[in-house]
């Protein structure tokens, strides 16, 4: 365990923002699986900015890495362009 006040609290901001991350992570990951689902090309075209918004913050805030994010994103236009 941790001797030093410092030590203590990086402890805690620690857990507190690997708790935001994977909940950020998790959001993320889920709505790629919702816009995946989408079989209908008007109501995926409309998904798609938010879907992209959320995968470039993760990648802004390195949750995920940028290639990672640009990969997601690449997928996923071939995806709705193929629908």
């Amino acid at each position: 365990m941790a001797n030093h006040k410092s030590a203590l609290k990086r402890i805690r901001s620690n857990n507190k923002k690997r708790l935001l991350n994977r909940f950020q992570h998790k959001t993320a990951r889920n709505a790629i699986k919702k816009l995946r689902e989408i079989s209908n090309k008007k109501e995926a075209k409309k998904v798609f900015p938010s879907v992209i918004s959320l995968i470039d913050k993760l990648a802004k805030k390195n949750i995920i890495h940028a290639n990672k994010a640009a990969n997601l994103k690449s997928k996923l236009a071939t995806h709705i362009a193929s629908l």
